[in-house]
């Protein structure tokens, strides 16, 4: 049983419930046709993650995107 999970940050309402949708359905295609996996057992987790709680080169993504990096 596959299983997938996708984070991103959540800000500005993104991702929509149509692309999250869409994620889902593009990652357990991509399963299906590059590993032969069941679709029907595939499972995909997306986890939004407040930019706070998600930091790159020591920093957290608040203040990175404050600063315009």
């Amino acid at each position: 049983m596959p299983y997938v999970n996708i984070r991103v940050t959540r800000e500005n309402g993104t991702p929509t419930a149509e692309q999250k949708a869409e994620l889902i359905k593009g990652a357990t295609e991509l399963l299906v046709r590059v590993l032969g996996k069941n679709p029907a057992t595939t499972v995909v987790v997306i986890d939004e993650v407040d930019t706070d709680n998600w930091g790159v080169g020591g920093e957290t993504v608040t203040r990175r995107r404050r600063q315009g990096k």
